[in-house]
């Protein structure tokens, strides 16, 4: 990507994205070059399988760095100490119930670099992500899923504040 733009992110997403990057280069990285140098004692490379293992982990760890880096020296923190409720924008913890069974689920609308299905942080560019923005309180809110159309009524909207 050689676009310079700006990527939005909440404050919480970019602390937590910044203690991924201080962990691989404080830990991970050195661990994998100390676990690459004991493999390398071993003798014969073409055939050390820790040796290989070590450094394809070098490789994806070395990936990710350049990935955080260069996202979070785009990133622009988002804050929401002057944001009221009334819809659903960036930042927003929405809690939905799905009409047909009742189930409540909640989300968080974030960027895409902070995006975590299995935490409920929803991508402001995914399908849901879209469908929810701009939506108020008691909407209905139609999500195309593999099954078909499901509907979902927005009862809570809310922003954290920013601890400053």
């Amino acid at each position: 990507m050689t676009t310079r733009e700006t990527i939005p992110v909440t404050a919480e997403g970019h602390q937590r994205l910044n203690k991924e990057l201080h962990k691989l280069k404080s830990e991970e990285r050195p661990a994998v070059i100390e676990a690459i140098a004991e493999a390398r004692s071993h003798g014969d490379l073409k055939e050390n399988a820790e040796y290989h293992a070590a450094r394809e982990k070098q490789g994806f760890i070395e990936a990710r760095i350049n990935y955080l880096e260069d996202r979070l020296s785009r990133a622009q923190v988002i804050t929401f100490d002057k944001v009221s409720p009334d819809s659903v924008r960036f930042g927003a913890w929405v809690d939905l119930e799905d009409e047909e069974s009742g189930e409540e689920k909640k989300f968080r609308i974030v960027g895409e670099l902070e995006a975590d299905i299995d935490n409920n942080l929803l991508s402001i560019s995914s399908p849901m992500g879209k469908a929810l923005l701009g939506k108020k309180l008691d909407d209905i809110v139609e999500i195309r899923v593999p099954k078909g159309i499901r509907e979902y009524v927005i009862i809570n909207i809310r922003y954290q504040k920013a601890n400053n």
